[in-house]
């Protein structure tokens, strides 16, 4: 079974590696260049032995200390966002509200938090293994936006917080899915009412027609 795609498939499982975004990407200095840019890219996850993908559809930028949505606002530093002090590349994942595992992507130089949280994709392979993991029998939007649902169906969880995004459980490929900035909707976050004016920064970014997005 296999889902309709709305985009073209990137690198095929045999290839996986072959796609692989390099460490350069992830060092960018503008995470909301970077949030952008991650539209249309290829997510994989190699989770209890299942391969599965999808096309990211929706992002949201964490602008680190100067955010007040940010994990990170005022240099705040726990055990919980160590990984996004990490240098960029690595996987920020953290238990929302105790059930949802909400998957980011660090991004920047070592001991800058900045981070893009990835909100959903486009199931794309391992669709069978996907419906199981969301308990579903059919394909639809609720499969897989929202980054809990998109993290349980991928089987990211807080065990792989830290894990560098160059290794065989979590890797984000390039595809043949390349964004035009008219192909980009930016309207503000979900979920951040407390950050005042920072909730109105429109850090959220979706692909225009795309329907596997909120």
């Amino acid at each position: 079974m296999r889902a309709k795609q709305f985009l073209v498939a990137g690198s095929g499982r045999g290839e996986k590696f072959s796609m692989m975004l390099s460490e350069k990407f992830y060092l960018q200095p503008d995470v909301v260049k970077t949030a952008k840019e991650l539209l249309g890219k290829k997510l994989c996850t190699l989770v209890d032995g299942h391969f599965t993908s999808g096309i990211i559809t929706e992002t949201e930028a964490y602008n680190g200390v100067i955010d007040k949505a940010s994990h990170a606002y005022g240099g705040r530093r726990t055990a919980r966002n160590e990984a996004m002090y990490s240098q960029g590349g690595k996987a920020y994942i953290y238990l929302c509200y105790g059930i949802h595992h909400l998957f980011n992507v660090v991004t920047g130089d070592e001991g800058t938090p900045t981070a893009v949280l990835i909100r959903a994709i486009e199931p794309l392979e391992g669709i069978e293994v996907i419906l199981h993991r969301r308990n579903k029998t059919k394909l639809d939007k609720t499969l897989t936006v929202g980054p809990g649902s998109m993290s349980q169906a991928l089987g990211i969880s807080t065990k792989l917080n830290g894990i560098l995004l160059q290794k065989q459980k979590i890797w984000i490929e390039e595809s043949e899915n390349k964004m035009k900035p008219s192909q980009i909707l930016a309207s503000p976050r979900i979920g951040v009412n407390y950050a005042g004016d920072d909730a109105l920064l429109p850090y959220r970014f979706t692909i225009k027609g795309n329907v596997w997005c909120k």
